[in-house]
């Protein structure tokens, strides 16, 4: 188990867990699955919708993630998160394989009141998505273990109760698209993270609860509770 408040301290050096590769930027997809737009009474989007977390969001298995002041309303949101595995600009989406190094499971944690308020006045999402451990992550695994990426299970349990389940068939940008898509506005980078969309279901987090995410037949898997 790692602890937050370390790695916020000591990011350069940190490598993305299951890897060596070094945590470069964090991407992340919005509504790329029809049902979770929908349940949010949100528009199904014609091309994808990018935000930024910082490095100092992430956290990992066993951590706990914490309730800002701020918000009185944090929602969880399980993700497939892809590892890059090299430097690429304007890649060809038929290329685009060869730039996955592993993936991994995590959580988009959001608090939804204060991304309500930004959205009504048309403001960027970085407070809502950015807070203090509100991107955990679990260790990855070779693409090369893997042997559809287009047929992975999520899922989330809230106190050993299923919230959220998916599979990455359902996305709306699948994982190359969204690899071609990113590198024709940023040179992506060896070490950059993808959470590349969130299935329906997600809800408001407590104080206490334990969450568990799967990918897979247990891929991965990452655990936290809330403090």
């Amino acid at each position: 188990m790692f602890g937050a408040f370390f790695i916020s301290l000591n990011m350069n050096s940190f490598k993305i867990p299951g890897t060596n590769l070094p945590l470069k930027t964090i991407y992340c997809i919005g509504r790329n699955y029809s049902e979770h737009a929908k349940e949010l009474n949100n528009e199904v989007p014609n091309s994808p919708i990018v935000f930024l977390k910082p490095q100092s969001s992430i956290c990992f298995d066993g951590d706990k993630i914490k309730i800002p002041k701020q918000s009185k309303d944090v929602h969880h949101e399980v993700e497939l998160v892809v590892a890059i595995s090299k430097d690429g600009k304007n890649i060809p989406e038929e290329d685009a394989k060869h730039y996955i190094h592993s993936i991994g499971i995590g959580i988009d944690f959001t608090a939804r009141d204060i991304q309500q308020q930004a959205k009504e006045k048309g403001h960027p999402w970085s407070i809502a998505k950015g807070f203090d451990t509100f991107a955990p992550i679990s260790s990855f695994v070779s693409v090369n273990k893997i042997q559809d990426l287009h047929n992975l299970d999520l899922k989330l349990l809230v106190n050993n109760t299923s919230q959220q389940f998916g599979n990455t068939s359902q996305m709306i940008f699948n994982i190359e698209y969204l690899i071609s898509f990113l590198s024709s506005i940023f040179h992506l980078q060896e070490g950059d993270l993808i959470f590349t969309g969130t299935p329906k279901g997600v809800s408001s987090i407590q104080k206490g609860d334990k969450i568990k995410a799967i990918l897979g037949e247990n891929l991965a898997t990452l655990s936290v509770s809330v403090t």
